[in-house]
This record gives structure tokens, C-alpha cells and sequence, in this order.
């Protein structure tokens, strides 16, 4: 039988506004900002990173219709935290401190 569960993704590190840069894929190199997280797809929209043109039809807030660009999601996976201080990229790790679960940098040992 076919098995039609879901598959299951590890809990993602990232979330909305950190500043990460691209691993792979083409678009390798870019940084910016995480716009947007979706934990249950493990997918991430970073600003200025997988620019696709959009079709839109002609609405009341655009008369004019046409084509846009925007931003589409990509994996989470080909993304990685950049550390500004070291100039350098790194995992954040979850640890607890006085009693509250905090993001950390790897590398560092800073907050994030």
C-alpha cells in the first residue's frame, strides 16, 4: 500500500528577518533578509533572491495590470545564517539560558 503520510522536515533554524546568503543553486552568493518563513514546506522567501515574473490580471489597486517581479520561495537547505561580526556564514544552535531557550551562533557564541 501506498504510504500517504506527510513527509516529515527537521524543525527549521531560520525564521522571518535574518540575514542569510544563498549556498547553492543559482543564485549562490546573494545575501538579504528572510521575508518570509514556512516551517511545514521548509521553504524560506529571501528579498532580491529567485526573482520570477508574474502575470497579474488588471485589479482596483492595479489598474494597469501586467507583468511584476517578485520573490519565490526556495529551500530552506540552500540557505545558511550570515554572521556579519565575522564576515563569515554559521549554524544557529538552540540553547537554554537562565531558564529561556535561545538562538545562538555557532561559530561565535553570540546571540542572535
Amino acid at each position: 500500500m501506498a504510504d500517504n503520510r506527510e513527509k516529515k522536515h527537521p524543525k527549521m533554524k531560520l525564521k522571518k528577518g535574518d540575514y542569510v546568503v544563498v549556498i547553492s543553486g543559482e543564485d549562490k552568493g546573494k545575501k538579504g533578509h528572510i521575508l518570509k518563513a514556512y516551517p511545514k514546506t521548509n521553504k524560506v522567501i529571501v528579498e532580491r533572491v529567485h526573482m520570477i515574473k508574474k502575470h497579474t490580471k488588471p485589479t482596483q489597486n492595479n489598474p494597469q495590470g501586467g507583468i511584476i517581479s517578485m520573490e519565490a520561495p526556495i529551500d530552506a537547505s540552500n540557505v545558511m545564517l550570515f554572521n556579519d561580526r565575522l564576515n563569515t556564514v554559521s549554524k544557529p544552535v538552540f540553547v537554554v539560558q537562565e531558564g529561556r531557550r535561545v538562538r545562538i551562533c555557532k561559530k561565535s557564541g553570540e546571540e542572535i
